[in-house]
């Protein structure tokens, strides 16, 4: 078997995750995050709608991690975001995790917005 190095060019991938927080960059991130191709923010969570939309033309797709569990996403969330042409794949933060980073090495315009576990 070809073992590749996967290059992810400016973005970050997530290196992994606990109780509370993330790993991006060698660095552990406490509380909620948004990574994007620009780089890693603070995010203030499900009320936390602007920090989203800004993502409107910049991403084809936006995974939310919802945290150790699925949960819907509030519609004063949700219908913000899909108004703004953003589309929205809610799963738990372990599985939005992985996804984006496979969609990330792949080269796809993604982001991520999770909560820790």
């Amino acid at each position: 078997m070809r073992l590749n190095e996967i290059e992810f060019s400016d973005a970050q991938p997530v290196e992994g995750y606990g109780p509370g927080f993330f790993r991006v960059g060698g660095e552990p991130m406490q509380g909620p995050l948004c990574l994007t191709p620009q780089g890693t923010m603070a995010w203030g969570g499900l009320s936390d709608r602007d920090t989203l939309i800004a993502l409107a033309g910049q991403v084809d797709v936006l995974f939310v991690g919802t945290g150790s569990e699925m949960a819907l996403l509030p519609q004063s969330l949700q219908d913000p975001l899909e108004d703004a042409g953003l589309g929205i794949e809610v799963m738990n933060s372990p599985a939005a995790c992985r996804t984006y980073n496979v969609l990330l090495s792949e080269g796809r315009r993604v982001a991520l917005a999770a909560l820790p576990v």
